[in-house]
């Protein structure tokens, strides 16, 4: 578990992080999100003990994580998969690791092979593509098999397969009782990956809850609906106090109204109805909207 209280982080006069307060529980997955310039990456290095912070503090599993000896036996982190000697090949770089946190040898051989990474254990890093880094460096995370861990853009230069494999990497090990924590700017990626989370901007915590509750915050409910009796039913909607609009498809899209609702006023005025279906808010339109106030430089800005 990740502890966080009041957590605080100033460069001179500019505040990175400001007072974040929040607990990543082990069993699920935690999508860190944010604007860019936000405090994500500056949060995770506080975490690891890379940064101190100049207020608050943070926990891993009760202690701060930077006293303790043999760090990757207690949370695997990547945070930037170029921080690597380009000169090593892969497996030096874990041989290392490994060497200096009292790891047997025989995890490099596994991680490698659970990265996708044994046929290229031996070829040196700087030939490698910003994917094949990208899985070095989850190996590198995995190599202590710990029970926390952090994950700065994992996603970033990964081909589809490498993306589905993340996908369940990350499932697998909150299954396995694991704390996991993603920071990643993909939203569409973390429908699919997170249950939780924690989403900030300049610094500041906007929320702290489960997806699917966050993203219902930034979108009405929306239905889609298809009927023959498009003369009669959209007005009867729309006298029920639902916005109702025509898409290129044939279909409407109603909301103000639920599926229930509408559903009952088809059965009372007898019109049919060829679909009626929710849709799901999207994290996406959630995120744009609930973090518009917090873009450091938003697209469009006058110069």
């Amino acid at each position: 578990m990740i502890e966080a209280t009041e957590l605080t982080k100033r460069y001179g006069r500019i505040t990175a992080v400001d007072r974040l307060s929040f607990t990543v529980r082990p069993g699920v997955v935690t999508g860190f999100l944010g604007p860019n310039g936000a405090g994500k990456t500056t949060t995770l290095r506080m975490v690891l003990g890379l940064n101190q912070p100049t207020g608050g503090t943070v926990t891993v599993d009760g202690q701060p994580f930077g006293g303790r000896p043999r760090g990757l036996r207690h949370v695997g982190a990547l945070l930037d998969a170029h921080d690597v000697h380009g000169g090593r090949t892969a497996r030096a770089h874990l041989t290392a690791l490994a060497v200096s946190n009292g790891l047997p040898r025989r995890r490099v051989v596994e991680v490698l092979a659970e990265a996708g990474m044994a046929d290229a254990a031996d070829r040196r890093i700087d030939g490698f593509s910003l994917g094949m880094r990208q899985r070095l460096g989850i190996a590198a995370a995995l190599l202590g098999d710990p029970p926390v861990l952090l994950f700065d853009e994992p996603l970033n230069g990964l081909d589809p397969e490498g993306v589905s494999w993340v996908r369940s990497l990350f499932k697998h090990l909150a299954e396995e009782g694991r704390t996991v924590l993603v920071s990643s700017h993909l939203m569409r990626e973390m429908e699919q990956t997170a249950e939780e989370l924690i989403v900030i901007g300049r610094g500041r915590m906007i929320a702290a809850q489960s997806l699917r509750d966050f993203a219902a915050r930034g979108a009405p409910l929306r239905v889609s609906v298809r009927t023959p009796d498009a003369a009669v039913f959209p007005g009867l909607l729309a006298g029920e106090g639902a916005t109702v609009r025509a898409e290129d498809d044939g279909a409407y899209t109603v909301t103000g109204l639920s599926a229930d609702r509408i559903g009952e006023l088809a059965f009372t005025h007898r019109v049919r109805l060829y679909e009626l279906s929710p849709q799901s808010a999207s994290l996406e339109e959630a995120f744009m909207e609930l973090t518009a106030g917090s873009v450091e430089y938003p697209a469009g800005a006058a110069r």
